[in-house]
């Protein structure tokens, strides 16, 4: 079994139960997926660079990308409607907990000035986490010719932000002393 997923169940259900009152353990609040995408930009002109991207985010996740694609056109970012503008990658079940062992415990650290993650949930429990550089990530060697940043969306099935700061709190992720509410 995975490391995080046996911390959830022995060590995360029971202080969570207690801090707020679960009746249950099936009321406690869980990371139902990983939601990580990356924008393309300029590589969309680009189909080497864009097979980089990929490659990279295939090589961190696990897991082959799909293409997003514009909703709608966007005249002033040059962009037609159903254009191929990013790639994104949703995990769940074991790769889902691999994926943020790696961020916690690998990635966050290695990240330049880190001082923890900002508090931001977006009223449904859910956090999305910026990485500016994907050569955080192990898998990705140091001189690589592209760089790019990536967005790794945390979602929980709390019903509160409260519940999922502190879910996330429990497995282990920094949180940053500014903006702190508690």
């Amino acid at each position: 079994m995975n490391k995080l997923k046996e911390i959830f169940q022995k060590e995360i259900i029971p202080k969570m139960k207690e801090k707020f009152g679960y009746k249950n353990n099936l009321a406690v609040p869980k990371i139902s997926k990983i939601v990580v995408n990356v924008g393309t930009g300029s590589a969309t002109l680009d189909p080497k660079l864009k097979e980089i991207i990929k490659n990279n985010l295939m090589a961190i996740t696990s897991q082959r990308p799909i293409e997003t694609k514009a909703k709608k056109a966007i005249s002033g970012f040059k962009v037609k409607k159903g254009q191929k503008i990013g790639l994104k990658v949703t995990l769940r079940g074991k790769r889902m907990y691999d994926f943020l062992d790696k961020l916690i415990n690998i990635a966050l650290p290695r990240t330049r000035d880190f001082k923890g993650i900002s508090p931001s949930f977006d009223g449904r429990g859910n956090l999305t986490i910026g990485v500016k550089e994907q050569t955080v990530f192990p898998e990705i060697e140091e001189g690589t010719e592209k760089v790019f940043g990536l967005e790794a969306t945390v979602v929980t099935n709390a019903k509160k932000d409260e519940e999922a700061k502190e879910l996330l709190r429990l497995f282990g992720i920094p949180f940053s002393a500014k903006g702190r509410k508690d």
